[in-house]
């Protein structure tokens, strides 16, 4: 139901106004939503903020929705919804209920727009776009701030008829009294004040129809309309909607709905400070799937961005760890800049924490793709035991596990290892040798045996045959522990074949 408008001298006209409802109090079971507009994929801002509403009603016991606000027909693709809705899930981060499609709702929209225009608390507005362009340019010349001057509000129905039967197409617009004042108690940045003189003239609220239809409904209007029917308790989003928050609360208080709690989040910015776009290498969150990051670690990461734990939690949690003590009084209001380094330090220390089964897992994919032929499971668990202390991204296992499914080519720090003297030489009496020993599986003992035969009947030293040896098994001066790298590559027949090419 909306409520009558008060009048003033005799016109009906609209005033500051209070819902008969109280915010949402301790009462209510929480229910938050994130809200993403299907017109690209799923951005690092728009998934911080739906972890924090995760965490805040993980913490509360409260219920996470999905709305997809896909009322921008020519934006908004279904490929698009579908990457939210994938990045969400890939992070961990499930919803409560089926997500609510906007556009589903636009009858439900409409209807609230009608019963305000009935009420008095809207109107159509028949300027044109040239005349909106004079008038901004006019304000500006003057060195005013853009507004619309609601030049329209008041026309007499006389006049109103004549547009109309001109053909002239209207817009809806929600009154904005410039005595209005707005305010909330913001769960993060405290008592907010806003005067309707700055909210820029009345809002356009339906976009331009022929004057007896309405248009597409638009943002501020509808989100309310939604949220009220997903009753929704605490409306947490960025810092960048806070004006949106005053114009949309006047629609609440116009439509005598409940008011949400409101929590605006800070922003996430680049290393200048400046809010973080995709020229600084951040898009799509299923991206950083594809660099290597873990989910584990970008969500541990993005809970880091404007939350500070307590010094006991640290910043190696899980993001249910942090929903356990997850509250508004640690979000900081300034905003969280976003630190490439501090997120791979991150993805590294999830990484060496796995355990062998869990980190197979996430390889195995990788190394499949490439077309590598795996081996036994103890063989592939072994190998990612000797790997995983290197690894800070998942693709790094594609480079730390090539030279165990392709025999790589001699680089040039390896060639020179070779052709140093006594190399070769010393690689052709550890072939002898290993012909020489029955082998029972590779112990570690066995292999340092070899090693020191070699040494004592080549007369060289064992670091000069060592490091042969991974010359010829790796093809290059750098990698994990030899022995154990020899070990692996001896139970799938490729030791041998290597040292003799090398020699």
């Amino acid at each position: 139901m909306v409520r009558a408008p008060p009048c003033h001298g005799g016109s009906c006209g609209f005033e500051p106004r209070r819902s008969r409802y109280p915010i949402s109090t301790k009462t209510l079971k929480v229910r938050v939503r994130l809200a993403p507009s299907p017109t690209g994929t799923l951005h690092i801002g728009t998934a911080r903020t739906a972890l924090f509403n995760w965490l805040f009603a993980k913490h509360e016991q409260g219920e996470f929705l999905i709305r997809i606000e896909d009322t921008d027909k020519e934006r908004s693709k279904p490929q698009f919804s579908e990457d939210i809705l994938e990045g969400l899930k890939w992070l961990g981060i499930e919803c409560n209920e089926k997500p609510v499609i906007q556009s589903e709702r636009i009858n439900a929209h409409k209807e609230a727009i009608k019963s305000l225009i009935d009420e008095g608390f809207a109107y159509r507005c028949y300027v044109t776009d040239q005349e909106l362009e004079e008038m901004r340019k006019k304000q500006k010349d003057q060195g005013l701030a853009p507004r619309y001057d609601n030049r329209h509000r008041y026309l007499s129905k006389e006049a109103e008829n004549k547009l109309q039967k001109e053909g002239k197409e209207c817009v809806i617009r929600f009154k904005i009294e410039d005595e209005a004042f707005i305010n909330w108690n913001d769960l993060i940045r405290g008592p907010m004040n806003w005067k309707g003189s700055d909210l820029g003239g009345d809002m356009v609220i339906a976009r331009r129809a022929p004057s007896n239809e309405i248009g597409d409904p638009l943002y501020n209007l509808v989100v309310v309309i939604d949220d009220s029917f997903m009753e929704i308790t605490h409306v947490i989003r960025g810092e960048d909607h806070i004006s949106n928050t005053a114009k949309q609360i006047l629609v609440y208080q116009a439509l005598d709905k409940a008011l949400p709690k409101f929590a605006h989040t800070p922003l996430i910015l680049n290393a200048e400070g400046k809010k973080l776009s995709k020229r600084d290498g951040v898009t799509s969150v299923i991206d950083f799937r594809s660099m290597g990051y873990t989910p584990q670690a970008l969500a541990n990461y993005m809970a880091l961005l404007g939350w500070s734990p307590p010094e006991d939690l640290g910043e190696l949690f899980t993001i249910n760890q942090a929903a356990k003590i997850f509250n508004f009084d640690r979000i900081n209001k300034a905003g969280a800049k976003f630190d490439w380094d501090k997120l791979k330090w991150i993805n590294s220390q999830v990484i060496h924490n796995f355990s062998t089964e869990e980190l197979l897992e996430y390889l195995k994919p990788l190394w499949i793709a490439e077309g590598w032929q795996l081996h036994s499971q103890e063989w592939n668990l072994k190998l990612v035991e000797l790997i995983q202390p290197s690894l800070i991204l998942l693709k790094d296992g594609i480079n730390q596990g090539r030279p165990f499914f392709l025999e790589p080519s001699l680089k040039s720090d390896a060639i020179e290892q070779l052709e140093t003297e006594g190399a070769k030489n010393s690689l052709k009496i550890l072939i002898s040798n290993l012909e020489k020993t029955p082998w029972d599986g590779f112990e570690i003992n066995q292999a340092k045996k070899l090693i020191n035969e070699t040494a004592n009947s080549s007369g060289e030293k064992k670091g000069l045959i060592m490091k042969s040896l991974r010359a010829a098994l790796l093809g290059e001066m750098q990698g994990p522990d030899l022995i154990s790298t020899w070990s692996l590559l001896a139970q799938i027949g490729q030791d041998r074949q290597r040292i003799f090419r090398s020699i």
